[in-house]
């Protein structure tokens, strides 16, 4: 492999332009993870502090390998709506006892760490990723279960929990719940779902119903220890396997399962050598484009993240529109899918499509980079069969059983969201750069687009067109378009994984594709029916 140099101008107005905006975009990013972090504010950190608890960071903090690294998911869920940011839930990935896990930690602090619909989606795709990357899950629970005013958005969709962990243990991987408090209503079937469960004494509660619902349902009088204590599941309903004598000891216990688990990875291990980039990540701030319209060489991206800044390219003269190509990250091999200048043409689509085949022969994950504004369209290019071709690449992409990891490191607009691994195709895990921007098409396009309908529906009618009406319509469009394609919209819908640091990317890359080989690395063979 050759490789990668760098023609990046650090001294020019576009890279200074650039970094700007990316530092700006930075400290907005750092503002709504402190937020997050916050959980339900300092009177409440106080007084769960000072009823001598831990909050939810610390525990898994202390849960996790000492100095091992904690990849957080969705921090930015519920940005932006009614909830509190983070969505009153912690989740990612840490090593605990040598072992990647996916780590649920409720968050207390806010409404007593009640579930609402993002909590939900959070919690669904953290255990969405622990099934399809084969990682054990440990729950931290302390819930008083569904946020109640929003029971109608949850109570369908939150028994999907409750089949994911039975799930997970009927797949093998082990599923351990170690509860510091209140485990209330649905909430209570997590220590009951999963395989190995830890209560704290005196602090965890667990039970279908709370005492005022026992009085109301069946007129009985019942204490929270005698109806659901942890002392009462240790020694009489067998719920509790181990009783904690504190939340330190419910740790340490936690720690000993996983180190018991006896767990191997089915993949294999990094196979490359995994020296650092010849060029600075610090510049990776300079070439991401402030103006999504301005592309930019995504070589430079792989030149700051792949092991040595070597790529072998692959078919560099044909499609360039598309960089394809083989490297590795942190000693892990990645087919690489880049795009260069936003539009996938047909030979963009046929180059893609032979990539990712090839990919899948040799059982090598593939990596895409996203910064696309779709398929081409116009009268030669649908002549030409670009539907056809990419429907080619979109079924490769489908059908490709080689664990795939995307980010969007620009633009991810149109169908060419679907042919680079978008969120409807299920990679594995999919981050974005904070200048992001996913959507059916530009601000300025989708408004455009809605205009020209408008005028041609007026025509048509022989009417007067309103010029003024037009107008406002543009700009209430664009505005709202462009609010709904931001980075920090995207991510509080849980349409990725998280908004990451350009500079930690091939840190966060490198964890992923370290989490995916927990589980077999193979691809497809066989396909579907290609539309030639």
């Amino acid at each position: 492999m050759r490789v990668l140099g760098s023609a990046l101008d650090h001294g020019g107005e576009v890279y200074r332009r650039n970094r700007a905006a990316a530092l700006a975009v930075l400290a907005e990013l750092a503002a709504q993870q402190e937020l997050a972090a916050a959980g339900g504010g300092p009177t409440y950190v106080r007084r769960h502090h000072a009823r001598g608890r831990l909050l939810a960071r610390e525990r898994v903090e202390l849960l996790t390998d000492q100095d091992s690294p904690f990849l957080e998911l969705s921090t930015l869920a519920a940005w932006g709506t009614e909830f509190t940011v983070g969505a009153s839930v912690v989740t990612g990935i840490g090593v605990v006892s040598g072992v990647e896990c996916v780590l649920i930690a409720h968050d207390p602090t806010v409404r007593g760490g009640a579930m609402n619909p993002y909590t939900l989606r959070k919690t669904l795709r953290a255990l969405e990723i622990a099934r399809r990357n084969r990682l054990p899950v440990v729950n931290l629970v302390e819930s008083g279960g569904a946020d109640l005013p929003s029971q109608s958005e949850l109570f369908v969709h939150a028994g999907r929990i409750f089949h994911d962990l039975t799930e997970l243990s009927a797949m093998g991987v082990p599923t351990i719940a170690l509860v510091f408090g209140n485990s209330t209503a649905g909430g209570a079937y997590v220590p009951g779902m999963c395989d190995h469960a830890v209560l704290v004494d005196g602090h965890a509660k667990v039970f279908l119903g709370g005492p005022p619902l026992v009085r109301m349902a069946t007129g009985e009088e019942s204490d929270d220890e005698v109806l659901g204590g942890a002392g009462m599941h240790a020694r009489t309903s067998g719920l509790a396997d181990h009783l904690a004598a504190d939340e330190h000891d419910c740790i340490r216990i936690g720690r000993r399962i996983v180190a018991e688990l006896n767990w191997r990875k089915l993949g294999p291990g990094p196979t490359r050598p995994a020296d650092e980039p010849r060029h600075d990540p610090e510049e990776l701030l300079g070439i991401a484009s402030a103006d999504l319209r301005v592309p930019f060489d995504p070589r430079e991206v792989l030149a700051r993240v792949v092991d040595g800044s070597r790529f072998g390219e692959y078919k560099p003269s044909y499609g360039t529109s598309l960089v394809t190509g083989w490297a590795s990250v942190h000693g892990f091999p990645v087919g690489v899918l880049a795009n260069a200048r936003g539009v996938l043409f047909s030979e963009e689509a046929k180059k893609a499509s032979e990539f990712v085949l090839l990919a899948n022969q040799r059982d090598i994950p593939l990596l895409f980079l996203q910064n696309t504004t779709g398929y081409m369209v116009g009268a030669s290019y649908e002549q030409g069969g670009i539907i056809k071709d990419g429907a080619k690449m979109i079924n490769t992409v489908t059908n490709s059983t080689v664990p795939h990891v995307t980010v969007n490191i620009g633009a991810s607009f149109g169908a060419g969201n679907y042919g680079m691994s978008g969120r409807a195709y299920d990679p594995r895990f999919l981050f974005a750069w904070p200048n992001a921007k996913l959507a059916v098409m530009g601000a300025e396009q989708l408004a455009g687009v809605l205009s020209i309908v408008g005028r041609r529906a007026a025509l048509a009618e022989g009417r007067a067109f309103d010029e003024d009406a037009d107008e406002r319509r543009r700009r209430d469009v664009t505005a709202q378009i462009d609010r709904e394609s931001h980075a920090f919209f995207v991510t509080s819908r849980l349409y990725d994984d998280g908004v990451i640091d350009p500079r930690d990317t091939r840190t966060v890359l490198g964890m992923a594709l370290s989490a995916a080989h927990s589980g077999p690395v193979q691809g497809r063979t066989g396909y579907g029916v290609f539309r030639m």
